[in-house]
């Protein structure tokens, strides 16, 4: 678990020094201001405990890296401090499915 080298708020985790987004280590409401490497940021929407952030702006179809490693890719542009979830972000490995579909997908 890395820091980065401009201030960011503690809450925020860098898992590794590639990655583009951030991981919430608290949870935080929306309307919290957090800095992101030293830019000071609103966040539109409440992100949960462990839930990605945007480090910085994505453009639609970015590669979206934890641990260095590509996870998925977003299917809009967001903002940096964007939270990064089902809504903005799909899997390039496995199917990507709300609570709903999921339901439906093992027929429950």
């Amino acid at each position: 678990m890395t820091r980065p080298s401009v201030q960011t708020d503690p809450r925020l985790i860098l898992l590794s020094p590639a990655d583009n987004c951030l991981i919430a280590a608290a949870r935080l409401d929306a309307g919290t201001q957090v800095e992101i490497e030293g830019d000071r940021v609103t966040l539109a929407k409440t992100i949960e405990l462990g839930h990605k952030v945007a480090r910085h702006g994505l453009a639609k179809d970015d590669k979206v890296l934890r641990y260095g490693a590509v996870i998925g890719h977003v299917t809009e542009a967001v903002a940096r401090g964007a939270h990064l979830h089902t809504h903005n972000l799909e899997s390039d490995y496995l199917p990507t499915y709300t609570h709903d579909a999921g339901h439906a997908f093992v027929h429950h």
